[in-house]
Parts: structure tokens; sequence; C-alpha cells
């Protein structure tokens, strides 16, 4: 555990710095069709390390606020508390995460954070209303090993980065786009950073969900797997997953660069196939389901 602890540091910094460089391209070439001059890589830089730091301590509150959590109330907070009690003991984690949920009726639950001393377990309405005592005590435990096993931080870094890398390429491309329609004149040179543009719109999602991905499948294999260890009752997270995949509601809130967040897939009808692929975010759960069985 400590080896996979340890990796997974290293991760984050790479993700980090490798989103500091993408991010440091695109506010460039924003800049330069601006005709900032020289001082445009100046600004990129400056732009990238202040967002990049930005979101290091504030992945957790961005991410929150991305699929309208709110505290938990007093009735769910007592529910999830009495389950946590026990498994922070176990789990040897001293500092209570802090609940909260989502008000959507898909059974379905994530963690995030910068570290176990600042994590979050959010859970959806669902899966308080459709989970038994033991199935909801293998979900926290999963959360608890993904917080355990520092998970969080690189899936929370990943998740708003991600998302704020498109959201930067959206925007370069468009005001390219603006830029080549309003000026009729050096057409070559306009012609050349509208496709500067159409290759940064392209390939960076391509590259954020590359990168989500390095976030590997087996980090949910992992957290079954110590999640099975805090509680010594696979039966329950067994049941738990069979019972979070057959959920066919809808997580409106969900979007695709915080999907690997999740315990199960949010994307019901986007995700038919029970077998599990390259691109995919998470095992099927009939292998992930063989693989807890196999532990027993």
């Amino acid at each position: 555990m400590y080896e996979d602890i340890k990796r997974n540091k290293l991760k984050t910094g790479v993700v980090v710095f490798t989103f500091l460089i993408i991010i440091t391209l695109i506010i460039y070439y924003i800049c330069y069709i601006m005709d900032l001059g020289v001082i445009s890589i100046v600004i990129a830089l400056i732009f990238s390390i202040i967002s990049t730091i930005a979101t290091y301590y504030n992945c957790d509150k961005i991410v929150l606020a991305s699929v309208n959590a709110r505290p938990a109330n007093k009735e769910e907070d007592l529910q999830l508390t009495n389950i946590l009690e026990g498994l922070m003991i176990t789990a040897d984690i001293p500092v209570k995460p802090k609940l909260y949920v989502i008000d959507s009726s898909q059974a379905n639950a994530f963690a995030t954070g910068r570290n176990p001393e600042n994590a979050i377990i959010c859970v959806t309405k669902g899966l308080l209303e459709k989970l038994d005592y033991y199935e909801l005590e293998g979900v926290i435990a999963h959360e608890l090993a993904h917080i355990k096993n520092y998970d969080i931080r690189l899936s929370a870094i990943i998740s708003v980065m991600a998302g704020f890398v498109i959201m930067l390429a959206d925007f370069c491309t468009r005001r390219i786009y603006r830029r080549n329609t309003d000026r009729d004149s050096d057409s070559k040179a306009n012609g050349i950073l509208l496709l500067i543009g159409a290759i940064c719109l392209i390939l960076s999602p391509i590259i954020s969900q590359m990168i989500q991905l390095a976030v590997s499948r087996r980090r949910e294999y992992l957290a079954d797997a110590t999640a099975i260890s805090f509680t010594r009752n696979p039966n329950g997270l067994i049941s738990a997953l069979i019972k979070l995949g057959s959920d066919d509601s809808e997580l409106n809130v969900a979007s695709n660069s915080e999907a690997h967040m999740y315990i199960v897939t949010p994307f019901k009808n986007k995700k038919k196939k029970e077998e599990s692929s390259l691109f995919s975010t998470h095992p099927s759960i009939s292998e992930r389901v063989e693989a807890i069985r196999k532990l027993q």
C-alpha cells in the first residue's frame, strides 16, 4: 500500500506538470492572436502557474460546485457517521472526511480532496435510499480506500484541470475563428492560426482523456480489495456494486471530466456494454465482483 501511495504522489506531480505545459501553450496562442507580442509567453507562464496552484488547493471545492453537492443534513450525517467511525479506526484515518450529498436518485458516490486530512466523501441521495447498512458500509469503505491511497488528490486535480484545458482550447479556437472572419488581409497567417486552434481543440480533450485514464482501472480493483480489508465483509460490497450497476437512474450533473471519480460510471445510458474496454473509466461490474470473490 505504501508503494501505491508513493506512486500516486509521483503521478500527481507528473499530471500537474503536464497540464501546466498544456495550459501555458494554449494561453500563449491566445495572447499571440491578440497581438500581445513577446509578453505573450510571460503572461502564459504566470497565468498557468497561478491556475495550477489555485487548482491544487481548491480542486475539491471546484468538483463539489460542479456537481451541485451540498453538506449532508443532520439525519444523513448521522447515518454516514455511524458507518464511518468504525471504518476510520480500521483504515487508520484520524480526521473524519466531510460529508456531502448530491440530490439525485442515481446510487453513486465519490471521494475528493488533496489529502486524507482534507478529504470529502460525497454520496447521492439515491445511494442512501437504495442500499442497506452493509452495502452502504462497503461503498464508504471503498471511498475511504481512495482517501487512504491518495487517489483522491490525483483524481480531483485531473478532473478540474482537464475541464479547464478543454475550456481554454474552445476559447482559443473561437477567438482565432473570429479573427479570421473579421480580417481578410494576411489570410495565410490567419489560416495557420486557425489550424493551430483546431489542433488545440481536437487534441486537448484527447490528451485530457488519456491523462484521466492514467488513473488506471487498477485503482478501482485496489480500492475494492482495500475496502474488504476494512469491512471484512465482501458480500456487502458485492451486493452494493450489483445494485449500483443495475441502477438506470440518470445523474445529470455528471461530466466526462469527473466520471472516473465515481465508484461506478455515472453514464448509465451511454454505457450499456457489460465488458470494459481500453477507454473505460471503470472495470465492468462483473469483473470487479469476480475479483472480490477471488479474495475470499
